[in-house]
């Protein structure tokens, strides 16, 4: 079983880096579709990324 707690402070550090890229592409006034591509493709390429690491993968306590 993978820990929760390690899961969801993951999340929470791909959340805070996709909201910074909100605001940064807001002070850029930046088209439309990129409040859409860039914050996604944050999320799901770190949660990839992460995965990957087998940082998600670890048993909880241990």
């Amino acid at each position: 079983m993978v820990s929760k707690i390690r899961v969801l402070l993951g999340m929470l550090v791909l959340l805070a880096l996709a909201l910074g890229a909100i605001a940064l592409l807001a002070a850029m006034k930046a088209d439309a579709i990129w409040f859409t591509i860039v914050p996604l493709g944050i999320l799901s390429g770190g949660a990839t990324f992460v995965h990957s690491l087998g940082w998600f993968n670890k048993k909880a306590g241990g």
